[in-house]
């Protein structure tokens, strides 16, 4: 009996350090992940002027499917329907989200922009706990927004900018719902490639037109890049992060977002901040982590 307890301790344990371990490797794949998303944001602001935002997303998506699919090597004619709908869709929120964001940071501070991004899967988190205490987390981060909105001597941005950092937060919420979908449905990286394919597709009228023209040897080589920062990478880690780690977890790690994207925005593209908008980020972080832990409660 004894020796029977010591092997199931040692069974438990093994399978504990082996969860810790998947959590933890999750853990950095997420931290990668964002910071990839940021500072490849921040670099992005010359093609962003050169290819104009719907050009540059598109060239970014439009590779990145290129170099995922000749990886992946997809089988395209072995997927059911529900596979092709889930991965379809996913491609349209990217393509929404991809194109929403670099307009947004065209117009209004990168910090600014990620932390109204982050007010759409904020409030669908919340809200779908019906009326309760956890709707004081998006009021916290909307209070949050507000002061991020503000440099001391008076509002940054415009009403533009604002509107399509909130249309990336609506593709942003769809996105993080299918993700796990996507990689439950799909053996290895095979729904990130179609969901790409067709994020590529759905961004080429509105990108192809200003994108080509302008496109040179330098262009390709920046835009190829660029692409292996955002999106290939980070969706690539932040699939695998999903499989290794809870929702919730990943949901609350990725609350650090706007605070890398304010140290980002300052080193890359010398953005400040001022006391205010530094608290204003506190606040939109402590706002996501908070509605994520008391998700789970």
């Amino acid at each position: 009996m004894e020796e029977r307890a010591n092997v199931g301790a040692g069974t438990l344990t093994a399978e504990a350090s082996t969860a810790f371990g998947g959590v933890a490797t999750g853990g950095l794949m997420c931290l990668l992940s964002m910071s990839s998303i940021q500072f490849g944001a921040a670099l992005s602001s010359s093609a962003i002027s050169t290819f104009r935002p719907a050009g540059a997303s598109w060239l970014r998506l439009a590779f990145a499917a290129i170099i995922l699919a000749l990886v992946v090597r997809p089988r395209v004619f072995s997927y059911t329907r529900a596979q092709w709908t889930s991965a379809l869709v996913l491609g349209a929120a990217t393509a929404l989200m991809t194109m929403s964001f670099f307009a947004a940071i065209e117009r209004i501070p990168l910090g600014l922009a990620v932390a109204i991004d982050f007010l759409g899967p904020l409030s669908v988190a919340t809200i779908g706990y019906g009326l309760s205490r956890r709707l004081l987390w998006p009021l916290i981060a909307a209070f949050g927004v507000l002061a991020l909105a503000h440099d001391g001597e008076g509002w940054v941005g415009n009403i533009e900018g604002i509107l399509f950092a909130l249309g990336a937060g609506t593709g942003w919420a769809i996105y993080i719902v299918l993700t796990k979908k996507i990689g439950a449905s799909f053996k290895g990286l095979e729904g990130l490639s179609i969901s790409l394919m067709a994020a590529a597709l759905v961004a080429t009228p509105f990108g192809i037109a200003g994108a080509i023209p302008k496109l040179d040897a330098y262009g390709l080589v920046e835009m190829v890049g660029l692409a292996v920062l955002v999106p290939l990478l980070p969706y690539t880690l932040e699939l695998i992060a999903l499989r290794r780690m809870p929702t919730a977890s990943f949901g609350i790690l990725m609350s650090l977002e706007p605070a890398i994207a304010a140290l980002a925005g300052f080193v890359i593209l010398a953005q400040p901040m001022t006391l205010l908008q530094m608290a204003g980020t506190a606040l939109v972080v402590a706002a996501s982590a908070g509605a994520t832990f008391s998700a789970r409660q």
